[in-house]
């Protein structure tokens, strides 16, 4: 069984653990060629997102975390599975692992989970119940991550979707030195309060 701390080494070594299944009990370290990263602060957001975010309706919140981890594991198709959910409660619990869960007139639409250590944030999955869900959740997650001091965005593989967020790749060796320099400086995902919808409409708005 792996623990807590060996996953964080792993982390820190630039690997990271999936299962083949929600059903498989094994673990497979993960260490691509490529790395997905997203700007931190940088994400972008299309006119048609920014339009719908100040529609209103939206509210992002960081109480949810076993609710986000339980939608994005409640899949046909997942890498998340039993072993995997129990390191992330007791890395949360520690204090390395963080969710944003983003709601829609009160109810889930989508959110993100992830794990901290030093200023990088290793984003584990997203999941969106609703249009746009997990669009919102990496808006407010990039501006939240800048604010407490992360450098670091990573989102393990790069796919469509995050492309066009900003996402991008970086070969293993850059990767590495990336993530090198964000374990050698300290950021708190505690730090501040996630903004309201407007607030953070304002602030995409203004550096837009």
């Amino acid at each position: 069984m792996l623990t807590p701390a060996q996953l964080l080494k792993g982390y820190a070594r630039g690997v990271f653990p999936m299962a083949e299944s929600a059903d498989d009990d094994r673990l497979y370290w993960f260490d691509p060629p490529l790395r997905g990263v997203l700007p931190v602060g940088g994400v972008h957001a299309s006119r048609s997102l920014l339009r719908d975010l100040k529609r209103g309706g939206w509210s992002a919140h960081t109480d949810g975390f076993h609710a986000v981890v339980a939608a994005c594991a409640d899949r046909e198709t997942t890498w998340i599975n039993a072993e995997l959910t129990d390191l992330y409660y007791k890395l949360h619990e520690a204090g390395h692992a963080h969710a944003i869960s983003i709601l829609h007139d009160g109810h889930l639409a989508g959110g993100i989970f992830g794990v901290t250590l030093g200023s990088a944030f290793f984003g584990e999955s997203m999941v969106s119940q609703r249009t746009s869900g997990s669009k919102m959740a990496l808006l407010w997650a990039s501006h939240h991550l800048r604010r407490c001091g992360f450098t670091l965005f990573d989102t393990q593989f790069l796919t469509p979707h995050l492309a066009r967020m900003g996402g991008t790749e970086l070969p293993r060796s850059a990767y590495r030195v990336r993530l090198a320099a964000a374990l050698r400086r300290k950021a708190d995902f505690t730090a501040h309060l996630l903004p309201s919808a407007h607030q953070l409409w304002q602030d995409i708005s203004q550096t837009s």
